[in-house]
Order: C-alpha cells, then structure tokens, then sequence
C-alpha cells in the first residue's frame, strides 16, 4: 500500500473527515443563498424550492439505486424517517422561504444562522454536550461574525416583521432540533436511501406551498435551468449526504457552529455573482467566523 493510500485510510472515519465533510456542506448551502437569489427573478420562491428539491430527490434516488442499497427501509425506521424529514427538509426549508420573501435577506440570514446556540444547547438538554468555555467562546466569534457580515439593520423592528422573523428562528430550532436528534436518534439506512425519503417527504410539504403559485417556465433562462440543477443536485443531494455522514463523526454543536461559514461563502458568492460589494466589514466579519469554526473543530 502506497503512502497516499494510507493516508486516505488513516483520514476515512475520523474527526477530520467529519470537518472536512461539514466545511463542504456549508460551503455548498453558502453558494444557494445567490444562487437562489438569482433564480426568484425568474420563480416565485415555493416553485425554486420544490423545483431543486425534486431534482436532489431524484439523484438521492439515482444514487441510491447505483450503490444498490436497498430502498424500502424498515418498518420501525418510519416514524424517524417523517420526524427528520419535517425537521430538516420541510419545516425548514417552508420556514426560510417564508421569512425571506418577507425580511432583507441579512435579517432573514442573521436569524436563521442562530442555529447552533439552539444545536449547543439542544445537545445539552438531549445529548448531555455540556458546552465547554471554547465552544462558548467559538460561538460567540462565529456569531459575531454572522451579525457583523450580514449588516444586520439596528432599527426598531417594525410590527409587519414580527410573524417572519418568527419563522426564521423557528427554521433554527427546527435544524438545530434535527441536527441533534439525527445524533441521539440515527437512521439504520444506508445513506443514499436515507437523504432520498427524507427529502421525498420533506419536499412534498414545500410542494403544498408551490402548487399554489403563479409561474412561467418561459422565464427560466439557459443559466437559470443550470443554476436550479446546481441548487438541486449539489447542496439538496450531495451535501445532505456529506451532512449526514459528518453527524456519525463529530460532534452536533461542533458541526453545527462550522456551518457559520455558509454566510461567509454566501456573501463572497453574492460578490463574485452578483456584483454585490465586498469591503473591510466583510473580511473582518470572514475572519471572526473562520475563527470561530477553527475553535469548535478543537475537542
């Protein structure tokens, strides 16, 4: 066996993996905040939702299929496939789409990205993660960062934000609740299998929101179809995977609080995509964050 062979096999199964697996996955989910955002000048934002959504479903599936993994779980494997599939598809992924076509996307984000206090102290309460000094300290810099690169608006909330910016944080709670439960609760499926039904269940409840919606497919141009495939295909399908296998390898509140690094990416997409600015604020706020992460990956 060659040295980078056993460098592979001494990687595989460990924390590492699991960092790099979560850094991935954040990364992936940053790039669809432009990305979705370029796609609602062209789709109400239900229809994006359910459109990128089928098209992972259908890869989990195609994925599935190619590893031969068997694809009708076990019976008493139901009721945890509907309650992770409510929790980190559907009730999510309504939640968000509802507060951002009601909030500035930085008061949307800056809510929602609250995910891993509610994850640490979730964790806490279900999993016994007393939460150390340098998690609280992590948390604070990722945090700080997130508010500080998303500019949050200092100006009274005014009474019409109240229901949105309650169902950002409710998308929170709801992911932080998954990514803790996946932990204590785990799937017996193979993984494939595992991300396809939960993402069948969960986007058929964004599909109940969508049906309703006024759309043109006409809209859609070339790039805009390519952009719906990136969105379904890599963050919906293979980062759930990469996600759910991090889950068997680190920590929840150590995975939860790296995915603070999907603001940094959305911004930098947002820049590099968009023509969105990119200053000072940005790069100290990137820096807060990377340490941060840098902090929770420690054990």
């Amino acid at each position: 066996m060659n040295s980078s062979a056993q460098r592979q096999k001494r990687f595989l199964g460990t924390k590492w993996e699991g960092l790099a697996l979560v850094l991935f996955t954040a990364s992936t989910w940053g790039l669809a905040w432009p990305t979705q955002k370029y796609l609602l000048t062209m789709l109400p934002p239900f229809t994006v939702r359910a459109t990128a959504g089928t098209i992972g479903c259908a890869c989990a599936l195609l994925a599935a299929l190619l590893r031969r993994e068997k694809i009708c779980p076990p019976r008493d494997q139901w009721p945890r496939i509907l309650m992770f599939a409510l929790l980190n598809f559907g009730l999510f992924l309504v939640l968000t789409t509802s507060a951002i076509a009601h909030l500035r996307a930085s008061e949307a984000v800056t809510i929602t990205y609250t995910m891993p206090v509610w994850t640490v102290l979730l964790s806490w309460l279900l999993l016994g993660e007393r939460p150390q000094a340098i998690k609280l300290l992590a948390l604070v810099l990722a945090l700080g960062g997130v508010v500080l690169l998303v500019g949050a608006d200092p100006a009274q909330a005014a009474l019409d934000k109240v229901v949105p910016a309650l169902m950002a944080l409710g998308a929170a709670i709801s992911f932080g609740l998954g990514t803790v439960l996946t932990q204590r609760l785990p799937l017996r499926l193979p993984p494939a299998v595992s991300v396809f039904w939960q993402a069948f269940f969960g986007i058929g409840v964004v599909m109940a929101f969508a049906i309703p919606e006024q759309r043109s497919w006409d809209h859609v141009t070339t790039i805009g179809w390519e952009a719906l495939f990136y969105v379904g295909v890599v963050p919906l399908a293979v980062a759930y995977l990469a996600w759910f296998r991090a889950l068997r390898l680190v920590s929840a509140s150590t995975a939860s609080i790296a995915t603070l690094i999907s603001p940094v990416v959305g911004v930098t997409g947002s820049g590099l995509l968009l023509g969105e600015t990119f200053g000072p604020r940005q790069a100290i706020a990137m820096a807060l964050t990377l340490t941060g992460v840098a902090l929770a990956a420690r054990r």
